[in-house]
């Protein structure tokens, strides 16, 4: 089963639409998703982090992180992708592990190390496990010198060490989306963030695969505290007119 959902995922970067995964964080969102239609499921390590009482960059235990994967795999139909940070130092078993957990699939963040140093984490992933997609990150952009070139240069060589997709966070405008789905040599991730072309247009200009990381989890805490806020700064309830019914919720983790 995890080989057939590994190959669904895979293909799912080389034909239309484009791939569209809106994160999750536990069980219920990743119901919820499912539920709308979603073709893949993504998690996010920030977001399970946070959930579990941890800031994120690898601060949450690499087996509590993969513990909460697995509910989520259990609970789904769909492949599963894991954010799994920089691999938590042992991206090999860290890929076995997460195959283990149910898992299709993992990013691998470079953080800016060495290009050669992530080419090697690549290579071990691939050679521990030679049936998960690897969406290989990069974060020049994100945190970096935002050098176009170094990007490009990082990008090709983890897909050349065996990488499925690359993943370039943190830009947004549509003319360099276009330039690196140009100059890169296999599928392109790209991170929807403020400012970022709606998917229509990502999916004009080529990229394969977009996915919101943590945005969907920040927003449910932004939305939380805002519903925490009418309650005790003006003793009122508004928010029921809006919340996911009692029994509905019930009825989609009951399923």
């Amino acid at each position: 089963m995890s080989s057939s959902k590994a190959e669904t995922l895979r293909r799912l970067h080389h034909e239309p639409p484009i791939l569209v995964l809106p994160n999750v964080w536990d069980v219920a969102t990743a119901r919820i998703f499912e539920r709308l239609g979603a073709p893949a499921i993504a998690t996010s390590s920030a977001a399970v982090a946070w959930a579990l009482g941890y800031p994120d960059g690898e601060a949450i235990p690499q087996r509590e992180m993969l513990d909460w994967v697995a509910r989520i795999a259990r609970a789904v139909d769909l492949p599963v992708t894991a954010d799994l940070e920089a691999g938590y130092g042992d991206p090999g078993g860290t890929a076995r592990a997460a195959l283990e957990a149910g898992a299709v699939g993992l990013n691998l963040e470079d953080a800016n190390v060495p290009l050669e140093q992530h080419v090697e984490a690549v290579r071990a992933v691939r050679a521990a496990a030679p049936e998960i997609v690897v969406n290989a990150r990069t974060d020049v952009f994100l945190d970096g010198d935002r050098d176009f070139d170094d990007a490009v240069r990082r990008a090709n060589a983890y897909l050349e060490a065996g990488a499925d997709c690359a993943f370039v966070p943190g830009v947004a405008d549509a003319e360099t989306i276009g330039r690196l789905v140009e100059a890169i040599d296999g599928p392109v991730n790209i991170l929807a963030t403020k400012g970022c072309p709606p998917v229509a247009e990502l999916e004009r200009l080529g990229v394969a695969r977009v996915s919101v990381g943590s945005g969907i989890g920040r927003g449910t805490y932004r939305h939380a505290e805002r519903l925490a806020r009418q309650v005790l700064e003006q003793g009122t309830y508004g928010y029921v007119d809006d919340e996911f019914g009692y029994a509905d919720l019930n009825a989609i983790l009951e399923a």
